[in-house]
């Protein structure tokens, strides 16, 4: 299996069994860090994920991962909360955070631009609509190459 591939064949195993815990898988990564690889699984819920939470998914999808034979490398597991500047991938995330300050990266420009810091308006007919420096953008979802929440401080 292609390093490509291995985050997707990871979510498609596991999603259903962390679903079932009434958590939300929000990402999977595979990547090198150092000398070693780390598949890493990022899950959520309302209120957020404590240490338990991540132990028992961590736990249960172990040798779901293993069985499947889906990764022949060597490799550290990691289980984690996506923290306060959570990744936006999927439509339902960026409807879940309209109003929220987002950071956008996109694969090609938009206009001269492929950097968006502001507020998430809408998600529409396939495209998120940012309002960045009193200017609305609409970023087709296939062009966006990271999204994330902006940490925002109130005083």
């Amino acid at each position: 299996m292609s390093k490509g591939s291995i985050p997707q064949a990871v979510e498609s195993l596991v999603e259903p069994v962390i679903l079932a815990q009434g958590l939300e898988l929000v990402d999977v990564e595979y990547r090198r860090e150092g000398r070693n690889w780390i598949l890493r699984i990022y899950i959520d819920k309302p209120g957020g994920v404590g240490v338990e939470d991540c132990k028992k998914v961590s736990r249960m999808v172990e040798d779901m991962i293993e069985v499947d034979d889906i990764v022949r490398t060597h490799y550290i597991l990691e289980v984690s909360s996506p923290g306060l500047d959570r990744p936006l991938k999927k439509e339902k995330d960026f409807r879940r955070y309209l109003g929220k300050k987002v950071q956008i990266t996109t694969y090609a420009p938009i206009g001269d631009r492929r950097n968006f810091k502001g507020t998430l308006k809408n998600f529409e007919d396939g495209d998120v609509h940012v309002d960045a420096q009193g200017q609305t953008f609409a970023i087709p979802l296939n062009n966006i190459a990271s999204a994330r929440l902006e940490i925002e401080f109130k005083l």
